[in-house]
């Protein structure tokens, strides 16, 4: 009955001496048998499920008995009315004179919405994770850790994955900047990771052909004169005056790589 309840009758009762819980569920059957018909007898209902179990608290003092009836209904709205009223039409319980009133029928399904609705609002308060990541948060999330993933260590230095097998390197400034040609598809870029140029970017130039893609700031002038000293440069591609490499988007990276020029024509 419990997952078919569409109503609960409430009703309160009192006694004119001491009833117990019994005499109060023997009067409910007893006086309003025959009283509604046979569709809405209510040993039927019962037995059919269409009206559920009959709670009932009860407690006596000074001689007198009060208490609260419910009374579980899954038939419509009118049929409940009826049925409800019919609580009102007894006026003995048990050998006690008494009487019944029903407060209120309640709406199951609209006690639940309320329940609904006020569990939505405690939640939209409180029960959101502060820290949930929004849809660009996760593909900037997802796309770091696929660029993460893809990058190797190369005699102690960050680079693309082909830079130990490539005709061709791309020499950065930093992990960063691997990691944004990375993103672009690009993956011969190995990172000097300073002004002062490993051996091991010195020994891949002179076998490579080298494009140097570097900052457009002072820092990436030091870096390129100290890479030309050290080994061979045969291009040059710098980020737009002021930015950094591992700043650009896709586009402005191809930008700036179709744009290289040879080292001979900047020494």
């Amino acid at each position: 009955m419990k997952d078919t309840e569409k109503y609960l009758i409430h009703a309160t009762i009192a006694a004119d001496g001491v009833v117990e819980r019994s005499d109060v569920v023997g009067a409910v059957f007893g006086q309003t048998e025959g009283l509604l018909g046979e569709e809405l007898d209510l040993r039927d209902l019962q037995e059919s499920s269409r009206v559920g179990r009959i709670d009932v608290a009860v407690e006596s003092e000074n001689g007198q008995s009060f208490g609260e009836v419910t009374v579980a209904s899954s038939l419509d709205k009118v049929e409940t009315a009826i049925l409800a009223a019919a609580l009102e039409t007894i006026d003995r319980i048990g050998p006690c004179r008494a009487s019944v009133e029903v407060t209120s029928i309640e709406d199951v399904r609209a006690a639940k919405r309320r329940e609904v609705v006020e569990r939505a609002k405690e939640l939209i308060a409180g029960g959101f994770d502060e820290t949930s990541l929004a849809s660009d948060d996760i593909l900037e999330e997802v796309r770091e850790a696929a660029r993460v993933e893809g990058i190797v260590d190369y005699r102690g230095l960050p680079a693309g994955p082909r830079v130990g097998d490539s005709d061709a390197v791309i020499v950065v400034e930093g992990r960063a900047d691997v990691l944004t040609l990375l993103d672009c598809g690009i993956k011969n870029a190995i990172a000097v990771e300073g002004t002062n140029v490993p051996e091991a970017v010195a020994d891949l130039t002179a076998d490579r052909t080298v494009t140097a893609f570097l900052d457009g700031d002072r820092g990436g002038e030091l870096i390129l004169r100290e890479l030309a000293q050290v080994g061979d440069v045969d291009y040059v591609a710098f980020a737009p005056p002021g930015e950094s490499v591992e700043d650009l988007d896709r586009s402005a990276v191809f930008d700036a790589l179709r744009g290289k020029v040879p080292y001979s024509s900047l020494a």
